[in-house]
């Protein structure tokens, strides 16, 4: 099998979260696809095989099958990229139909994919209220503007927009505790996230139910959370970026693009970076 090793949303020859990527003339059972991705270690493995017109692909964190993943779609369109050269691909995923397009950029490759459909909803007070807790944070220390929300764009996600970068650089938690929550709430990640400017975010993105602490960029949290700002009439201008992953030593770049039709795709854009094949 060979796994390549790809850093998406590079910010560029450094940075990035590194996902596996499989590409095969057949998707392995889940039981191997879920031992690739433990031994890989990485936040996620995308696996992919030809169906059809496009391609089928499944994510696997060490622990578990995730529905989307934005990072690993972005490296998934690199390795794609790398074997059959620039263009654009259908992926065929557990509940959804996307696409993600690729093309050389110099050394590096730069991808974009097309999220899911998007939605959003007001967090529950008693859900809030135990996630302030898990982090050590009051309510004070949250951005009015952006009110707690459970956001969706291909998975689940609850945002808590914090009012400055220091409460979000001081982001801690007990993460066997974090993801008895998030797997009890059906959250993939919890994104917190400081407006710099209204088109220039900061975020950090636990990843407990994955068996992850913190994921350095995440794609399929930025096209949820893209849609949540559409939702809001937040002042986005069409586009934000996001730089995610400094606190970690691993600071990543995002782009997405926001179309004014509610619920409608967000396109994630960013470069990825090859590290190896193994």
């Amino acid at each position: 099998m060979d796994i390549l090793r790809i850093a998406a949303f590079s910010d560029g020859d450094t940075g990035g979260n590194p996902a596996g990527v499989v590409i095969g003339d057949a998707l392995p059972d889940a039981a191997t696809m879920q031992r690739v991705a433990a031994e890989v270690g990485f936040s996620e493995t995308a696996f992919a095989a030809p169906e059809g017109d496009g391609w089928r692909v499944r994510y696997f964190s060490p622990e578990t099958e995730v529905p989307f993943c934005g990072h690993a779609t972005i490296a998934l369109g690199a390795g794609l990229v790398r074997q059959f050269g620039d263009g654009t691909f259908p992926l065929i995923l557990n509940q959804a139909g996307i696409t993600v397009e690729g093309f050389r950029d110099g050394t590096n490759i730069a991808a974009a994919l097309q999220s899911p459909p998007t939605r959003s909803k007001a967090a529950p007070p008693e859900l809030l209220a135990e996630t302030l807790t898990l982090f050590g944070y009051s309510a004070e220390v949250l951005d009015p503007a952006i009110a707690p929300a459970l956001i969706h764009g291909g998975a689940a996600h609850l945002v808590l927009a914090l009012k400055s970068r220091q409460a979000l650089a001081a982001m801690a938690y007990d993460l066997k505790a974090g993801q008895a929550l998030m797997r009890r709430e059906g959250l993939v990640t919890i994104l917190l996230a400081y407006a710099e400017t209204p088109r220039l975010f900061h975020t950090r993105n636990p990843f407990a139910s994955g068996g992850v602490y913190e994921d350095p960029a995440t794609g399929a949290s930025t096209a949820a959370f893209a849609g949540y700002l559409r939702d809001l009439g937040w002042p986005h201008g069409g586009a934000i970026d996001i730089v995610q992953g400094e606190d970690m030593g691993m600071r990543s770049r995002l782009h997405a693009d926001i179309p004014p039709t509610p619920g409608s795709s967000i396109r994630v854009s960013g470069t990825a970076r090859m590290m190896d094949a193994g």
